[in-house]
């Protein structure tokens, strides 16, 4: 059963309790409310401030991050 509510309060209120019994066990998921937004999307606005890396960064990142030897 899916039981959809709103936040209010510090509470949770359930859009309908005809389904609910008085001391039932829940379990709350938060919904994304920018489900249109990658998942990492938030780190886009950092792409190209950074103008001192090597100019191989890209393909020895391995290198430079964790000092594995170049490829």
């Amino acid at each position: 059963m899916t039981i959809q509510g709103t936040f209010r309060g510090g509470v949770i209120v359930p859009d309908r309790t005809d389904n609910l019994r008085e001391g039932a066990r829940v379990t709350v998921v938060l919904e994304e409310e920018d489900a249109d937004e990658p998942s990492l999307g938030f780190l886009l606005k950092f792409a190209g401030t950074v103008d001192d890396l090597p100019p191989d960064m890209a393909a020895q990142h391995d290198h430079y991050i964790h000092g594995t030897p170049k490829r």
